[in-house]
């Protein structure tokens, strides 16, 4: 029987009962993931959304669902006061947070129990405790966790540098800066200040000394309402870019070749947990050194985006245990044991190339073979997908750009490796560029395989090489020639011509024909192919033979230095958009038009904008001489800020903006004009 709200006031926000109707205050991937063990607990579900939200997944799979008016998290899902009215609205009787937003928020969990609802997470008092980083580390050093020490921002002198800012608030590596240099502190703190704001909506930050190769390691806890406390397993969150993780796994390989650290990892971990009195889901974070060493980061007071690894690896169901101990049931009388591996990896919206620059657009397509489920616990080896888009999602600029979470499970941590990786190699993700091709190199690369996977990953080995293509540029151009055959086949069924003869053939000797494509990586490419009663003829290429072409797919017999192989094509098309996927490798080229339109090209040195976003503040003005690297502007997209520089030394010839502006991708923001550069060479005086 569920606790009336008022009882559910009296006893600290816990329901005394069953749940009856969940609504979770967040958006995505973690909004379906608790809505799917609800559906399996036999729980009602509410979702919340903006109106850039509206046609999400999570929307659509609730119960029911109620509009926050607006697009930004400020106007949406940092409105706990509109969260909390849409939970009476539809009848909810709990809240769960998920993570990010207002997960961590004090003041949030305290009205929630206010308004006589049950807030599944830790009590108030723990999510004030640990909510500042700056006091969460006296009370943790006090109670005999190690801890780093913290610095005063004012009193940072070039013998301590180089020294990392963060937010105090939040994490997430939202408000983290790295500062190497005394003079670039003071607007390092500025930029970290209004990240950490616009995140969390808190700006204080705080600095520690930066230790530039390091493991995280975190400790998954678990603690109910009667005493018990769990360390349910450690997870390492090392492989991270801009101090977000990008590669999780359990167990830790540090851990596992250490004899004794997992017991004193599990020690001080039950101390944080007890000192402030902690109940439900939360995650003790700890940076270790390679001799076993470790330092309390942080804890945070809610359920982490890595979580399924540790689910696998021991057989709970994480956000099962959330909602049972916020119904203030106890934990099972015996913890479970470690089984196997998992490896999950955080396929984003991005291109590593360029600086991990976020992308947005349509996602027309992702499948990931050999998935054995989906937000669930597997019980044997395999691939499991907790993704937040599907087929036709869109991608916004208002929120970050995670995709979906790939997971593995496996006996070995080689078999859930390999196993992780090719099933991302042989994954259909069409529409946006992604981490993928880098993801699937990490999995493979010998320091990963070895067990060598410090927070310096990315530094230590050439991210050029990393995120490169997984296929080579030979093979790049074979996948394209298959694209234009398959075009061919588009065209005809389109157009049937006399006699079923295929587009292309000639009786007569005859002049190719061409198609053109372009490539993001490789640039423009010309297929000229002719079909004749002897075969298939394309320039550049000797002894191809066509085996069918389809819309579809195309199948090609290709020569080699030991025979023939016959290699299949997958073709999908989104407007000029050309996907084809294939055991080479994915690719992605756009179909060009036979003729183009001058308005189409913009001036030399122009400054395009990578994204939709905010012009935050500018660096430069028309007229002034810049250096390359130097800023020009910041653009805010996906709760972060980006760094639009001068791409040589030269002067401002144009600035198109103004602070405040907001962009669309593509459009023109500035106009650097190279030094030696005359009036005549496309930029006007």
């Amino acid at each position: 029987m569920t606790a009336s709200r008022s009882d559910s006031v009296r006893g600290g926000g816990r329901a005394t009962g069953g749940l009856a109707n969940v609504l979770v205050a967040n958006r995505g991937e973690i909004a379906r993931r608790v809505f799917a063990t609800c559906r399996r607990m036999g729980i009602a579900t509410t979702a919340v959304y903006s109106d850039a939200d509206a046609h999400s997944p999570h929307v659509a799979e609730a119960d029911s669902a109620v509009r926050l008016p607006g697009n930004t998290p400020a106007e949406t899902y940092l409105r706990g006061e509109l969260i909390i009215e849409a939970a009476l609205a539809a009848g909810a009787d709990a809240i769960h947070p998920g993570y990010g937003f207002l997960s961590e928020n004090a003041g949030f969990a305290r009205a929630v129990q206010e308004a006589g609802l049950t807030w599944i997470g830790p009590p108030v008092a723990a999510i004030e405790q640990m909510g500042s980083k700056v006091e969460s580390k006296k009370m943790m050093d006090a109670a005999g966790v190690p801890v780093l020490k913290q610095l005063d921002p004012a009193e940072v002198t070039p013998d301590l540098l180089p020294v990392l800012i963060k937010a105090s608030a939040g994490g997430g590596g939202r408000g983290m800066r790295v500062v190497r240099e005394v003079a670039d502190l003071a607007p390092q703190l500025e930029a970290a200040r209004r990240e950490a704001e616009s995140a969390f909506g808190d700006p204080t930050v705080f600095c520690e000394r930066y230790l530039e190769t390091g493991r995280h390691i975190e400790v998954q806890v678990m603690a109910d309402t009667h005493g018990t406390v769990w360390a349910v397993g450690e997870r390492e969150c090392s492989i991270q870019r801009r101090h977000q993780k990008v590669v999780e796994e359990a167990p830790s390989p540090l851990v596992e070749k250490m004899d004794g650290m997992r017991e004193r990892l599990f020690t001080a971990a039950r101390l944080a947990s007890e000192a402030i009195g902690y109940e439900g889901a939360g995650t003790v974070e700890f940076l270790a050194d390679e001799r076993g060493d470790f330092f309390f980061l942080e804890m945070n007071t809610r359920l982490q985006v890595e979580h399924p690894v540790t689910e696998q690896v021991t057989g709970l169901d994480l956000v099962r245990l959330q909602l049972q101990v916020a119904a203030g049931r106890p934990l099972p009388a015996r913890q479970p044991g470690l089984r196997g591996h998992s490896i999950e990896v955080r396929l984003y919206a991005e291109d590593p190339a360029q600086d991990w620059q976020p992308q947005s657009g349509p996602v027309h397509k992702l499948d990931i073979p050999g998935t054995t489920g989906e937000f669930t616990v597997l019980t044997e080896p395999g691939v499991r997908l907790d993704t937040g888009v599907v087929d036709g999602s869109v991608v916004g600029v208002h929120y970050d750009p995670m995709l979906s979470k790939v997971i593995s499970y496996a006996e070995t941590r080689d078999e859930a490796a390999h196993l992780l990786a090719s099933a991302l190699q042989r994954a259909k993700i069409h529409g946006l560029v992604t981490n993928r091709d880098l993801l699937v190199r990490v999995l493979r690369h010998p320091a990963f395989l070895a067990g060598d996977t410090d927070t310096a990953f990315f530094a230590t080995h050439d991210i050029e090489k990393l995120s490169a293509p997984l296929v080579s540029e030979s093979d790049e151009k074979l996948s394209i020639v298959a694209a234009a055959l398959s075009d061919a086949a588009a065209n005809r069924a389109k157009v049937r011509i006399g006699a079923g003869l295929p587009s292309g053939w000639r009786n007569l000797p005859s002049q190719p024909q061409s198609k053109s494509y372009e490539s993001r990586i490789t640039g423009k490419h010309e297929i000229r192919y002719r079909l004749t009663r002897t075969g298939l003829a394309v320039d550049g290429f000797e002894g191809l033979e066509l085996i069918e072409a389809t819309p579809d797919s195309v199948t090609l017999s290709v020569p080699g230095e030991r025979g023939r192989v016959r290699r299949r094509f997958d073709i999908a098309r989104y407007d000029d958009l050309v996907a084809i996927d294939s055991a080479l490798g994915p690719v992605a080229v756009k179909r060009l038009p036979r003729f183009e339109d001058p308005a189409d090209h913009v001036a030399e040195g122009s400054l395009l904008a990578p994204m939709p976003g905010a012009v935050i503040r500018l660096g430069a003005q028309a007229g002034d001489r810049v250096e390359k690297g130097q800023p020009i502007l910041w653009l805010e997209a996906m709760k972060m800020e980006h760094t639009i520089a001068a791409p040589a030394a030269g002067v401002l010839a144009e600035l198109n903006v103004v602070a405040g502006q907001q962009v669309e991708v593509g459009a023109v923001l500035a106009v650097v004009r190279s030094a030696d550069a005359t009036p005549s060479e496309g930029v006007a005086e």
